[in-house]
């Protein structure tokens, strides 16, 4: 009797979604390896009053997520605000030196950029307009954790 054993591997995801403003999508072509667009978020957080960002650099990963990413770079080039929902994975730190005085550093500080890969959108709007899932679209799909109560902000 012969036994075919096959060898999973196990992975740690971590996992961290958002809300933020898609900016500086870029077609990095690197000297070995295949091309992959790169983009940054700032991604909000705090008191919807006066919300904090918090800034990333991210790789996009998958053929979905690349894809409206590329459909977003027009609005983006445009100055147009693209608000995304999203959901980035394996967050790392990275650091440089600044290259030039700046409004908050010198030229030659230390700078640290956060970083990870933009594995999902769930959300697209492009000044104020939703523009994923297609609007027809979302009113059909079925909502997880339908039963949650959205707090009411204070007057």
């Amino acid at each position: 009797m012969m036994s075919n054993s096959s060898t999973q591997k196990n992975f740690f995801d971590l996992h961290t979604q958002g809300l933020g403003y898609l900016n500086n999508i870029r077609l990095v072509e690197p000297k070995k390896g295949t091309p992959f667009y790169s983009c940054d978020i700032a991604a909000l957080v705090g008191e919807s009053s006066q919300p904090e960002y918090r800034f990333f650099n991210c790789n996009v990963v998958g053929k979905d997520t690349a894809n409206l990413v590329k459909r977003c770079q027009d609005a983006v080039n445009a100055n147009k605000k693209v608000l995304i929902a999203f959901v980035m994975s394996d967050l790392w730190f990275d650091t440089f030196t600044y290259q030039k005085d700046g409004k908050n550093h010198k030229k030659g500080d230390t700078g640290v950029a956060l970083k990870g890969r933009l594995i999902n959108i769930k959300m697209v709007k492009v000044d104020g307009e939703l523009k994923y899932p297609n609007p027809t679209e979302a009113k059909t799909e079925h909502v997880e954790n339908a039963n949650v109560e959205l707090a009411t902000p204070n007057a």
